[in-house]
């Protein structure tokens, strides 16, 4: 099928609040908007969409990330776990054959062929087989023969249902071995949304609530700091009363609402790690460089800890430490997570823990015979290290449940042979993500998930996620730097990869579901819709918060999904004005920080650089855009 030219990914003029200098006081004061904040112009014919929807990354090469997989040998059956220190088996989990030439889009049932009414159709993309359904006759591409009388008032039929059902799409899966049937319903699975939220039991099991108008409106944008290198700018919090970002040797706390700055926190040096958790009392904490880049060092040491307060804008403090490894110099630092009261942080020198609230120190690694040393930490509801020993060139991975108190471990799994780093997906359940044999060639570093025994430390399931048909990521070398997944409900939720929809043009996807004892696959699914594809961002109680990437011509959108029906509730849809377009569209939900809490998305940068020659004065570039429902 021959897709239409990619729209420039340049902005057009015009557009979503244009950034400017910051004013006295420093970076952060809100861009006051103009008389006309959207610069609306009269309606133009809108631009043709690339593959894949606006505003994704450049394409990679033949074979890359993303790229539509062929179809396995042997077709999709029931997936089967993987015995403990057994390799995968090879027929991916759940994966459908590609459709065969003339056939509808991949993903989309398979009628039978005029005049064969008796043939069952075959199930979607990533789907278990399914019960016997009504059948019907897709339409034929190109035209076709016409229905016979028989198919007719088969079709005739099914439409009849469909209406009686209230227009939503209907379907049974197989619910594992006892046969069960979940059925569920992907209203709003097509890019609608707009207007009312959706009805139903779709938000039972978590806090956020759809509004009654599910229209957002642009909350704030924060201008794209100048910098003269490629600054990380990695780290953003939302408290009951402000957001919180990091900025060019600070932090700073805006207004929810109006994006004004309350406050800031100036730091001796930029920003090198921040730990996504947070205290209940709205407390955290960061790495950030013992110095500011000279010329004489553009590259400072990341020596510091800091734990930061988020309701006052203070730091509350900030050290260094040495290790053996290290001799007299303090250890630099990748990674830092929180545990409860404790802050870990790790890196190829090694570890160390403080107290959140008074930088006691609580315990470092010590130094073994074989070399050992904790690469970084999972936090969250419990504490997990990746522990890596042996030399570099032949490495072994330990995983390890810890006692965030004194770093006593309360059980060690050993990774597989060959596996150089691996991802703490989550502490609790304990579920781990690693590159087995390097046989996820994408970049995604993800093969295979590990469903881990806490307690005992032992293998309760492997999970194979073949990176050509799914698409979570972790960091090939930060231990919790794992997204596009969520874990929930003894499930792990992970995203297909895009393929093709149904329509003429546009790719789409589906959140699948493993069971974490059995690592089968769960009956159901929550497709995207067509040109939108699906991106879980995190647990709402036993609901997935996800994000819809739209097509060229709308704007995104943020769905509750119900964890066990997979049935969608439309939270929040945003804009489709083209500037508002184009300023959604520079984030991509791959490198940016996407956070929605109580009917407000923020969307930021993780690394910022400075403007290429090429751009003109006109290009649009953010810090941070915010929608509200609120």
């Amino acid at each position: 099928m021959t897709q239409p030219p990619q729209p420039p990914n340049e902005p057009p003029q015009g557009g979503f609040g244009a950034p400017q200098d910051p004013p006295p006081g420093g970076f952060g004061a809100p861009t006051p908007p103009p008389s006309d904040q959207f610069g609306k112009q009269p309606p133009a014919t809108p631009p043709t969409p690339p593959a894949g929807g606006y505003g994704s990354p450049p394409t990679p090469p033949a074979g890359g990330y993303g790229s539509p997989p062929p179809p396995p040998p042997g077709g999709y059956g029931t997936p089967q776990p993987t015995a403990p220190g057994q390799p995968p088996q090879d027929p991916a989990y759940g994966y459908p054959q590609g459709p065969p030439a003339g056939q509808p889009g991949y993903g989309y049932p398979q009628g039978p062929p005029p005049g064969q009414p008796g043939m069952a159709p075959q199930q979607g993309y990533g789907y278990p087989t399914a019960p016997m359904q009504p059948q019907y006759v897709a339409p034929q591409p190109g035209g076709g023969k016409k229905f016979s009388t028989q198919m007719q008032i088969i079709v005739a039929a099914v439409v009849a249902v469909v209406l009686i059902i209230g227009g939503g799409v209907f379907y049974a899966s197989s619910g594992g071995d006892e046969g069960k049937q979940d059925e569920a319903s992907s209203a709003g699975a097509d890019g609608g949304g707009e207007g009312k939220g959706g009805k139903g039991d779709g938000l039972a099991g978590g806090t956020e609530k759809a509004p009654a108008d599910t229209k957002a409106k642009v909350g704030f944008q924060l201008p794209h700091p100048k910098v003269t290198d490629t600054t990380l700018v990695a780290g953003s919090w939302v408290t009951d009363k402000v957001y919180v970002k990091t900025g060019v040797y600070e932090i700073v706390g805006y207004d929810l609402a109006k994006g004004t700055k309350l406050w800031s926190i100036p730091l001796t040096g930029q920003v090198c790690a921040a730990s996504r958790h947070m205290s209940k009392d709205f407390k955290t904490a960061v790495v950030f460089e013992e110095g500011k880049a000279t010329a004489e060092d553009k590259y400072p040491s990341c020596t510091q800890v800091g734990a930061l307060d988020l309701a006052t804008g203070k730091l509350m403090w900030s050290k260094s430490v040495t290790s053996t490894r290290s001799g007299d110099e303090p250890v630099r630092f990748g990674e830092i997570t929180l545990s409860g009261s404790t802050v870990a942080v790790g890196g190829t020198s090694g570890g160390a823990a403080f107290n959140l609230a008074d930088g006691a120190e609580l315990w470092k690694p010590k130094a073994d015979t074989n070399n050992c040393f904790d690469m970084g930490y999972g936090g969250g509801e419990a504490l997990a290290v990746v522990r890596r020993c042996g030399s570099y060139d032949d490495p072994q991975l330990i995983i390890q449940a810890l006692n965030p108190a004194d770093g006593a471990p309360l059980s060690s799994y050993t990774m597989p042979a060959g596996v150089k780093y691996a991802g703490v997906v989550s502490t609790k359940p304990l579920v781990v993500a690693a590159n087995v044999g390097d046989t996820a060639d994408d970049g995604s570093a993800v093969s295979d998930f590990f469903s881990i025994d806490a307690a005992t430390g032992k293998l309760i399931v492997r999970i194979s996620a073949d990176s050509d048909k799914y698409a979570a990521e972790c960091d090939s070398t930060e231990v919790e730097q794992c997204s596009a997944v969520a874990v929930g409900n003894n499930k792990l939720y992970v995203p297909t990869e895009e393929h093709e929809g149904g329509g003429e043009y546009g790719d789409t996807n589906e959140i699948v579901a493993f069971d974490l004892t059995t690592g089968k696959l769960v009956g159901g699914r929550a497709d995207a819709g067509d040109k939108y594809t699906l991106t879980p961002l995190r647990m709402d109680g036993s609901n997935i918060i996800a994000y819809k990437t739209p097509p060229y011509d709308k704007g995104g959108q943020i769905v509750s999904i119900n964890g066990s029906t997979f049935e969608q509730t439309v939270l929040m849809v945003n804009p489709d004005d083209e500037a508002v377009r184009d300023a959604e569209g520079s984030f991509s939900v791959d490198y940016s920080e996407f956070i929605y809490e109580k009917g407000r998305l923020f969307i930021s940068e993780q690394m910022v650089s400075e403007p290429s020659k090429s751009s003109s004065l006109d290009d649009k570039q953010y810090l941070v855009v915010s929608f509200s429902t609120v």
